[in-house]
């Protein structure tokens, strides 16, 4: 929903100024997607609207839904053609999450990444980034799912640091009363490990929550397999998180996906803990998070469950806070490093 072409086209229709806040809280807080829907609008005005303005800067081209209804996927057809997918996810009872994208594609080309293997093709708009959310208001309150849309994720296609003025734009959107009124600690950007970006969102939403996707604690490794790596090596990374624990002393997550016999082992989970202990505060406000790895290509296998709970007992044996994230969407591919659109 482009907001501000909203309010002008109101205000050449001569409305009083209230009736944009009426319909900014029907699509914003109610998931409307449709100006008939509204009830305190006439109805005179709701045909000159859909005339005007499309609710959505997409239209979607497929649906899918896991077997526990637990995990959604949107396939999403942008104005251009271009196709981009983003995920709907209840991680506990009643809880719902949007996992957002940022990107048609990614840059980065992480190996076992579909996205980064999809290559890059364009940034979204902050219009098309807060439409996502938009979309997914709408399908809670049609499907009439149980539970609150309380988390906003930016861990879809893309590197949000990568398009930070459109994902800023979005943000401050996202936690606007006048807007979607989410709070700042529901919103979490996971970064590559783009150092100037994370500077950024440090300095300018120091309550957003940071997740950094390491993989890799080893230069070599993670170069070969995430080229960002040549750029901003692990030195810089901890120099950076350093700098951003020490400005913000907010709980930062590593993402670590389990790849068999590539990074799963005792020396990996030792590099793991000396990239760890290297930075200030890092026992206390880094958290590991063990990622199973979700098939994309066939060269990667996902560790042994016995190798990932190994892994995890060592790190906190060695006082790491760990954790093995609960993997959700796999069945729609729709889980982590799966979007491809």
């Amino acid at each position: 929903m482009n907001f501000h072409k909203l309010k002008s086209t109101l205000k050449d229709l001569g409305e009083p100024n209230f009736r944009y806040k009426q319909i900014v809280g029907a699509f914003c807080e109610k998931g409307v997607l449709d100006y008939s829907q509204i009830s305190n609008i006439p109805k005179k005005l709701a045909e000159n609207l859909e005339e005007k303005i499309n609710p959505l800067s997409f239209s979607v081209e497929k649906n899918y839904s896991a077997n526990n209804n637990f995990s959604f996927k949107a396939r999403l057809k942008l104005n251009d053609g271009e196709l981009l997918e983003t995920v709907f996810l209840s991680p506990a009872p009643g809880v719902w999450s949007a996992c957002v994208s940022s990107q048609v594609g990614c840059k980065l080309a992480c190996k076992f990444c579909a996205t980064g293997q999809k290559g890059f093709k364009r940034n979204l708009s902050s219009e098309e980034i807060i439409d996502q959310i938009i979309f997914w208001k709408h399908f809670l309150r049609e499907k009439k799912l149980n539970g609150n849309f309380l988390n906003i994720i930016f861990m879809g296609m893309g590197e949000p640091f990568m398009n930070w003025e459109e994902v800023k734009n979005a943000i401050k959107q996202l936690i606007d009363p006048e807007f979607f009124n989410f709070g700042s600690r529901h919103i979490s950007v996971s970064t590559s490990g783009d150092c100037l970006g994370i500077k950024k969102i440090a300095k300018e939403f120091p309550q957003v929550n940071l997740a950094v996707s390491l993989i890799f604690a080893e230069d070599n490794l993670r170069s070969e397999y995430m080229p960002i790596n040549r750029k901003f090596n692990l030195k810089k990374l901890q120099s950076t998180i350093s700098s951003y624990l020490e400005k913000t002393n907010r709980k930062v997550f590593l993402e670590y996906v389990m790849l068999k016999g590539i990074n799963d082992d005792l020396k990996q989970a030792n590099n793991l803990i000396n990239f760890i202990e290297t930075i200030e505060n890092g026992k206390k406000l880094l958290h590991v998070n063990l990622i199973n790895y979700n098939a994309t290509m066939a060269e990667f296998a996902p560790s042994e469950a016995s190798t990932v709970n190994k892994f995890k007992n060592y790190l906190l044996r060695k006082s790491i806070k760990t954790t093995i994230r609960k993997s959700l969407g796999d069945e729609i591919k729709g889980a982590c490093g799966q979007l491809a659109g």
